[in-house]
């Protein structure tokens, strides 16, 4: 995607054919930085502190950090102890052991003296698949927003709700969720953005919100609890979101909130898509709410805000009473009743384990 008037991908590697490159998204919307990531520990300090983040971004860092690992250290206990450092940084996003298992699995039977470079070119088809499966995802969901247009009785945008940030930020390039609306977009089909703020760490303010805005798609940000007036107004055509696991029966585990996005959508009847890539999919878990791990971060993250302050600073400000205490639940699950598609690389199914098996037959199995 471009960022002012220049393509970007979220993760690349620098000139000097080692160091990786991200974009920061911790500085994100009034500051766009590059930092450069040179060890496995400033890998895995960029997914556990949320410079990158999104389930896809997140494995394809942890397979930069795994080759950042091999150029320092090509040992079979190094590449053990990478898969261990990075995997302990975020515990519910399932491309992260996705990505490690792909990792160790090519660079297991290879020679030491070859792996730093076995690493780096294993990570890269690991960045590319991720793109080829956005666009896919786009592609398919494109029919759906199109369908919206075409059998709407008023001349108006499609109206589309997102929660936390699924676009181009989130994966290598295109998206998850965002990946149709920009389809739409480029097509000339005329679509609006409800974009949630996505307490407590903004994502849909700081983030969908900013890219959006460079792709030139029309949008308003929202506080997190208006979506159901909207939907109950009519003001939402459908809810397109991501996920960062999704269970082999179909219940999504995605950004805290997601689970009342369904739960209005089901009342209202507007139609509740996810938008995944297959490497999202755990099918050793069948039930969401029982067996996803759901990630507790730093209550601070509820406690305090960054903003940019009227006279062009950057404050962090301190939102809480003294001695009020925070919790801070990263995810929530959404149970495949409510969810009336899934959008994936292969087409769209049903959230069930029938519907992704029709799908991924092998993966499946």
């Amino acid at each position: 995607m471009r960022v002012d008037g220049k393509a970007y991908r979220t993760i690349w590697v620098a000139a000097d054919g080692r160091t990786v490159e991200i974009i920061d998204q911790t500085r994100l919307p009034h500051e766009f930085v590059i930092a450069r990531l040179t060890t496995l520990q400033e890998a895995a300090t960029a997914i556990r502190d949320m410079w990158v983040r999104g389930a896809p971004l997140i494995g394809a860092t942890a397979a930069y950090g795994v080759a950042l690992a091999m150029a320092a250290d090509p040992s079979d206990r190094s590449l053990a102890e990478a898969y261990d450092v990075l995997f302990a940084t975020r515990p519910t996003a399932v491309n992260l052991r996705w990505a490690l298992d792909e990792m160790s699995a090519v660079l297991a039977p290879v020679a030491e003296a070859e792996r730093a470079a076995a690493a780096y070119a294993a990570a890269a088809r690991i960045c590319d698949q991720d793109v080829a499966i956005c666009s896919a995802i786009g592609d398919h969901g494109l029919a759906l927003i199109r369908d919206a247009w075409e059998t709407r009785r008023k001349p108006k945008p499609v109206n589309i709700l997102t929660h936390c940030n699924a676009g181009w930020l989130a994966t290598v390039d295109w998206g998850t969720a965002l990946a149709p609306i920009y389809k739409a977009h480029d097509a000339g089909i005329p679509v609006h953005v409800w974009a949630d703020e996505t307490r407590p760490r903004n994502q849909g303010a700081s983030l969908t919100a900013w890219e959006l805005g460079r792709h030139g798609v029309p949008h308003t940000v929202v506080v997190d609890n208006v979506g159901g007036h909207l939907m109950q107004h009519g003001l939402v055509d459908l809810c397109i979101v991501g996920t960062d696991r999704t269970t082999a029966t179909g219940d999504v585990c995605n950004k805290i909130g997601t689970y009342l996005k369904a739960l209005a959508a089901h009342d209202n009847g507007v139609p509740f898509y996810v938008a995944l890539p297959s490497p999202t999919v755990d099918w050793t878990v069948a039930d969401g709410v029982a067996e996803i791990p759901i990630e507790q971060r730093d209550p601070r993250e509820v406690s305090h805000m960054t903003g940019r302050t009227d006279a062009g600073a950057i404050a962090t400000v301190d939102l809480l009473p003294a001695g009020s205490e925070a919790a801070n639940y990263a995810f929530d699950v959404t149970p495949a009743r409510l969810v009336t598609g899934l959008i994936t690389e292969k087409g769209v199914c049903a959230a069930s384990r029938e519907g992704l098996a029709g799908l991924f037959p092998d993966l499946a199995a």
